[in-house]
């Protein structure tokens, strides 16, 4: 690291260099690390795979797509979709979408 001279040498530029100097010390042990790396990756997975059970454990408890409000801001549509039935947009999911045809 370059050694501070004249103004620059003062201490908020002293400790944010040895902030740095520490930073670049200490970071490369823990992330190359297996013994560390895997097992975060391992928790991490569970961790997602719980939050995506609870998300769908919520949805059972919802009422049917069709009982549901369709308020005027949803599926605004001003003219068809050129795919498909014309109707649904390019990421539908038939799970999670529903769209109340004006009759």
């Amino acid at each position: 690291m370059p050694k501070l001279t004249g103004a620059a040498d003062n201490a908020f530029n002293r400790e944010r260099m040895a902030v740095k100097q520490h930073a670049a010390a200490s970071s490369g042990q823990w992330i190359s690390d297996p013994r560390v790396a895997i097992p975060s990756l391992i928790i991490a997975a569970i961790n997602a795979k719980n939050l995506w059970d609870e998300h769908w454990e919520h949805w059972e408890h919802l009422p049917p797509l069709e009982d549901r409000i369709e308020y005027d801001y949803m599926n605004i549509r001003t003219k068809k979709f050129f795919w498909g039935d014309g109707d649904k947009t390019l990421f539908w999911n038939d799970k999670v979408n529903y769209h109340h045809k004006d009759e």
